[in-house]
C-alpha cells in the first residue's frame, strides 16, 4: 500500500521533543509499552465500553495506580493505541514497499505487509472500528496520515509514467478500500486453521488492481 509512513511521524526525544508522559527512563518506556500492548489486547477482546483501567493494568502486570503515571485515563490510552497502531502499520508497509522496483511491485509488497500486520494485530480492525464511535478525531487522523503519504507516492509514480494519470487522492482511497475489505474478509470473518492468509489470498487481486 505504497509509502504511507512519510506523513504524521511522531518525533522522539532525540529530536528535541519531550518523551511521552512517564517514559523518561528506559524502565518507564518499557512499562508504557507494556500498557499499550495490554490495551491492544483488552480493547480488542472486550471493546471500549467493557474495558477498564483496572483490566488494562492487570494485563500489563502493573498496579492500577501506576497506569496514571503514563496515561490520563481510558480515553487517553485508547487514542494513543490508535496512533501507535497507525504508526506501526505505516512503518511496516513503507519498509516492505521500499523493496519494489516499480510502483506495481511496491504496491503489492505494501499490501502484503498490511495483510501480515492485520493478521498479527487484529486490533487494527477492531480498535479502529470502535474509534468511529468513541474517538472520531483519532479515526480521522488514522486515515489522513495513511492517505497523505500514499498520495505523494502515487503522484511520483504518475510523474514517472508508471501508472495512468488521475486523481491521486481518489486512487489512494480506492486502493485503501480494496486492502481494508480483503483484510476484513479474512481477519474478521474467517476462523480456524484452514483460513487462507490474506497476504496470499489478496495477492492476485492487488496485482490486477494496480496494473
Amino acid at each position: 500500500m505504497g509509502d504511507p509512513v512519510s506523513d504524521g511521524r511522531v518525533p522522539d526525544a532525540a529530536e528535541g521533543v519531550a518523551a511521552p508522559r512517564g517514559a523518561r527512563t528506559e524502565r518507564g518506556a518499557r512499562t508504557r509499552t507494556r500498557l499499550l500492548e495490554a490495551a491492544e489486547q483488552v480493547f480488542t477482546e472486550l471493546g471500549y465500553h467493557d474495558a477498564s483501567i483496572v483490566k488494562v493494568a492487570e494485563a500489563a502486570g502493573v498496579a492500577p495506580g501506576t497506569f496514571y503515571l503514563y496515561f490520563g485515563g481510558k480515553q487517553d490510552i485508547f487514542d494513543e493505541l490508535v496512533e501507535d497502531l497507525n504508526r506501526r502499520v505505516r512503518q511496516a508497509m513503507a519498509d516492505a514497499s521500499s523493496g519494489g522496483e516499480t510502483r506495481a511491485e511496491a504496491e503489492r509488497l505494501g499490501f502484503e505487509a498490511f495483510f501480515r500486520f492485520t493478521a498479527e494485530h487484529p486490533a487494527l480492525y477492531r480498535v479502529i472500528r470502535q474509534a468511529e464511535f468513541v474517538s472520531p478525531r483519532a479515526l480521522r487522523l488514522h486515515y489522513e496520515r495513511i492517505v497523505a503519504g500514499y498520495v505523494r507516492g502515487l503522484e511520483e509514480a504518475m510523474a514517472r509514467g508508471e501508472i495512468a494519470t488521475g486523481d491521486p487522492e481518489v486512487l489512494a482511497w480506492a486502493l485503501m478500500g480494496v486492502g481494508e475489505m480483503i483484510g476484513r474478509r479474512w481477519i474478521l470473518c474467517v476462523r480456524g486453521d484452514d483460513a487462507v492468509h490474506p497476504a496470499r489470498a489478496g495477492r492476485a487481486t492487488v496485482t490486477r488492481t494496480t496494473t
